[in-house]
């Protein structure tokens, strides 16, 4: 069952939530050989996005139910801009000064390797979206040379740094604002590192963003009705 929670300062839930793919470099190299065959015969030249819907959304402290096949759910960790004021076509310089705070995000998927299908069945199962309060930027903290570590049942499963990114915050929200209105309330992932972890029922998950903050969700099986 969705319950409400509050992520945002205003006690409300976020509008929309937009994911981001193929933004970190280290995937894009890996698959560029997919990406000069057909049908595109190109990486592609604008964001690649889906959407988060609210079914998905779940607050710090979760348990995310997952399918018993394949069993397993893959924690696309990362770091969420919350828009605060409408964002239309703005530039580079402009971006961050439309963005009113930040999510640690565990983005769940099912596994799975095609980028020429939007991931709806794998992406969008109820409480596929656990989201930490919202942070505010914090002094010295820099998001364009963030890192984040992901520990499951205690131990470090996974790190990443921000600084890899294709498009840098600033430059992902500017190209994104320049074909799609973000409204105020909206939250754009900056995207899945490479080798993201898989987890497995009965795993604790915590996420942490040093000089920003964390998250923390379990995943169990899913009860059948």
């Amino acid at each position: 069952m969705h319950m409400q929670h509050s992520f945002l300062d205003n006690g409300s839930e976020p509008g929309t939530v937009y994911g981001v793919l193929l933004n970190d470099r280290a995937t894009v190299e890996r698959l560029a050989p997919q990406f000069d065959s057909a049908p595109y015969k190109a990486a592609p030249k604008a964001p690649v996005l889906y959407i988060k819907p609210r079914n998905t959304f779940a607050a710090d402290g979760a348990v995310v139910q997952i399918p018993a096949v394949p069993g397993e759910v893959r924690v696309d960790a990362t770091i969420g801009l919350v828009i605060g004021r409408s964002a239309t076509q703005v530039s580079v310089d402009q971006a961050m000064a439309h963005v009113a705070g930040f999510l640690v995000v565990s983005d769940l998927t099912l596994p799975h390797e095609n980028y020429y299908r939007p991931a709806v069945v794998q992406r969008n199962r109820d409480g596929f979206c656990p989201m930490s309060r919202m942070f505010h930027d914090e002094a010295g903290f820099d998001l364009d040379n963030a890192t984040l570590s992901v520990t499951i049942n205690g131990e470090r499963a996974y790190e990443r740094s921000f600084a890899t990114l294709v498009r840098p915050a600033a430059q992902l929200l500017a190209d994104v604002s320049a074909f799609m209105t973000l409204a105020a309330g909206d939250v754009l992932l900056l995207g899945p590192g490479e080798g993201s972890p898989l987890a497995r029922a009965g795993d604790a998950i915590r996420i942490t963003v040093p000089g920003l903050g964390e998250l923390s969700h379990s995943v169990a099986e899913e009860e059948l009705a």
